[in-house]
């Protein structure tokens, strides 16, 4: 049906990903996804992307303190990054897959309101064969890599599916993906 074409993960919710060429998928979704959340260090709030667009802008260093200071700069307030005590904090799913064709659509003017054709802050973007489209897998079981998924709703303000993980495994750029059912 396809392959996987990039692989991202996002540190620090809110922040921009990092590409990497691999992942680990544990039940709770990509190791190392959204494992830290930036907090406003006067009221304890958490920031968000939706409150505060400028943290898209800035790419966690996986540097605590470093990754601070820039958003303490670039906010202009003070804010410290808050280790998840329960796993990522992904709000709607384990995994975030979307295709360039989803992509493609987006650019072209089919896209949900709130969501972006340049990010859809997703976790895998996939290349599919031609006449696929991931949002017709919602329902059934996906394997991509070693990991097994079951795809479960289209996201109401982003494109793309999302998936929970039915069996862990490792994901690198340019495995296969197949509909398992």
């Amino acid at each position: 049906m396809g392959q996987v074409a990039s692989i991202s993960v996002y540190p620090v919710k809110s922040l921009a990903g990092r590409t990497v060429p691999a992942a680990e998928v544990d039940t709770a979704g990509l190791r190392g996804d959204r494992a830290w959340s930036v907090v406003d260090a006067g009221t304890g709030e958490r920031v968000t992307v939706k409150t505060t667009p400028q943290l898209a802008q800035v790419v966690a260093t996986g540097d605590d303190e470093a990754d601070t200071l820039t958003l303490t700069e670039v906010l202009g307030r003070p804010v410290r990054l808050v280790r998840s005590a329960d796993g990522p904090q992904t709000g709607a799913a384990a995994v975030h897959l979307v295709s360039r064709g989803a992509v493609d659509r987006a650019a072209a003017g089919e896209v949900p309101e709130g969501c972006s054709a340049d990010d859809p802050r997703a976790n895998l973007l996939l290349q599919l064969t031609p006449g696929q489209d991931e949002r017709a897998w919602v329902g059934r079981r996906l394997k991509v890599g070693e990991a097994v998924l079951d795809v479960v709703r289209t996201p109401k303000h982003c494109l793309g599916v999302y998936a929970e993980v039915r069996t862990p495994g490792r994901v690198a750029d340019g495995d296969a993906v197949a509909l398992l059912d």
